[in-house]
């Protein structure tokens, strides 16, 4: 299984890494950057804690012009919570006048498996930034995501190596009329993936979230079950783009795509990382590429051990 990387960029913008200690003449301007601020908890020689860093970065950059704020390590990742790195954020909340876009956990591998990362209620950014647009979370440990409203909200990704039911359901009751974008990685059972499909049934019945047109239901182990609720959910008939990836989507799954509801006005099917055979895969893309729609199959997989259907698995999980 494949790891995730540091983000390039967030809202469009480049991501950069701010570092106190840096001899640098000039950094970007505030509002041309994605502004990652990290520690490592592991260097001797730079010991400084978040706070620290982010107090620096108070200093060298101003708050009110920054759009895209990246919250890297904070920390030892199995010991402290994502609110330690928030709750900094939030109380400064009055300074950051112009931001629209946070993602919180931008560990890679080296840093910490994604099931390692401890996460806490993330919604306290939503509340303390009404006019942020897109909001990113990766590890679903611990994570917290009650039900709530958010009149700006445009993206929301959530990355997991296993996604609660109780995360699902809170993001699923929630009240975002403009949410546009909103992928969320399942996981597996055994990193805490419980949710199944018939959790996403309030998502599927095409009642919420009026404006999504981007739909990602990534990196499960449901995938086929997950597919074939989807062949029949009123909500695809107003998306555009509709991600199945990095699960163990197989014939079983596929057929019941091709076999659900039009998808011929979709601009990209994506089921990258599959587990299809060739005869399947020439099936969905001789269905679906004459019509215009780009089909991404890339990624076939082979099971462990040739273990058929058990041996499937996601691109992430531990």
């Amino acid at each position: 299984m494949s790891g995730v990387e540091h983000l390039h960029e967030l809202l469009g913008l480049p991501a950069v890494d701010f570092d106190s200690g840096a001899e640098k003449p000039s950094w970007p301007a505030a509002g041309d950057a994605a502004w990652r601020i990290r520690v490592d908890p592991y260097d001797d020689e730079r010991d400084r804690s978040w706070e620290e860093e982010f107090a620096g970065f108070l200093d060298t950059v101003d708050p009110a012009g920054v759009r895209a704020l990246i919250i890297g390590q904070w920390g030892e990742s199995y010991e402290e919570d994502s609110s330690y790195p928030i709750g900094l954020l939030t109380a400064a909340a009055d300074r950051f006048t112009s931001l629209e876009a946070v993602f919180v956990g931008d560990l890679e591998m080296e840093e910490a498996e994604i099931s390692w990362i401890q996460q806490s209620d993330v919604t306290a950014l939503l509340t303390a930034f009404p006019g942020l647009v897109e909001l990113g979370v990766r590890g679903g440990s611990e994570l917290v995501f009650p039900p709530l409203k958010h009149a700006s909200l445009r993206s929301l990704v959530v990355e997991s190596g296993g996604l609660p039911a109780q995360v699902v359901r809170g993001v699923l009751d929630s009240e975002l009329p403009a949410l546009e974008r909103l992928e969320l990685w399942l996981g597996v059972s055994a990193y805490g993936g419980d949710a199944t499909a018939d959790d996403l049934a309030p998502l599927l019945s095409g009642t919420r979230f009026p404006r999504l047109h981007h739909l990602g239901l990534r990196n499960s182990e449901l995938a086929n079950e997950i597919a074939a609720a989807v062949a029949s959910a009123p909500v695809v008939a107003r998306l555009r783009t509709l991600d199945l990836s990095s699960g163990t989507l197989g014939d079983e799954g596929a057929a019941a795509l091709l076999e659900g509801q039009p998808l011929t006005h979709l601009t990209t099917l994506d089921l990258h990382h599959h587990f299809l055979t060739p005869p399947v895969e020439r099936r969905v893309t001789e269905a679906l590429e004459p019509h215009g729609v780009r089909v991404d199959l890339s990624e076939r997989c082979e099971p462990w051990d040739n273990r058929g259907a058990a041996g499937r698995y996601t691109t992430v999980a531990e």
